[in-house]
């Protein structure tokens, strides 16, 4: 029985994404991204047979969660053994984030897909790095603020990842819309307190 190599990620709009190229220079030897690989993962599954990636595609299309207003914020390293491996861009907001990525865990454990056990960090791999890659620090210090405008993550994407010599390709298996509509709701409010906040503030 064939099997499936599958994660769950979200893809930053095509803006984001050139932000994002624009930075991915400077280190000799890094391995950097292509723009098909440029998402934020929310969580890695694994190899699955046909029956259980079917599971997981119907759980998923069963999941209820607002869209998420984000913005790139910085960038950092992973380190493996105490060498750089990766170097990534940041994504805000966590709470926001990490509560998509919980809601997702929950939908895979109704379909018997072991819970997540390592912290979530949400970010974007721009490199990965073998021990001849480097320096790294004069790139980390260049995009400490690296930054861009804010855009909406709508829809979740279950990928298939595909092993070859060239590395792994990813391809988008199914997308899951967002509710747009909560986070339209909930960005109202807040603009609604700030402005009730200003008002009680004013002279």
């Amino acid at each position: 029985m064939s099997s499936h190599r599958l994660f769950v990620a979200l893809r930053p709009p095509r803006p984001v994404r050139a932000v994002l190229r624009a930075a991915m220079h400077g280190i000799s030897a890094a391995r950097w991204q292509d723009d098909d690989q440029l998402h934020l993962t929310l969580r890695f599954i694994g190899e699955v047979d046909r029956h259980r990636a079917e599971d997981i595609a119907a759980a998923l299309g069963a999941l209820h969660a607002p869209a998420i207003s984000a913005r790139i914020a910085g960038v950092g390293l992973f380190d493996r053994r105490g060498a750089p491996h990766m170097i990534w861009a940041g994504v805000e907001p966590l709470a926001q984030l990490a509560a998509l990525q919980r809601k997702v865990d929950q939908s895979l454990a109704r379909v018997g897909v072991a819970p997540e056990t390592r912290a979530f960090m949400p970010h974007i791999t721009l490199a990965r790095l073998n021990r001849s890659a480097g320096p790294v620090a004069p790139f980390l210090a260049l995009h400490n603020d690296l930054a861009s405008a804010p855009f909406v993550f709508d829809h979740i994407i279950l990928y298939e990842s595909e092993m070859g010599h060239g590395g792994s390709r990813d391809h988008p298996v199914a997308r899951y819309p967002l509710d747009v509509s909560a986070t339209s709701a909930a960005a109202t409010a807040l603009t609604s307190a700030q402005v009730a906040a200003k008002s009680s503030s004013a002279p």
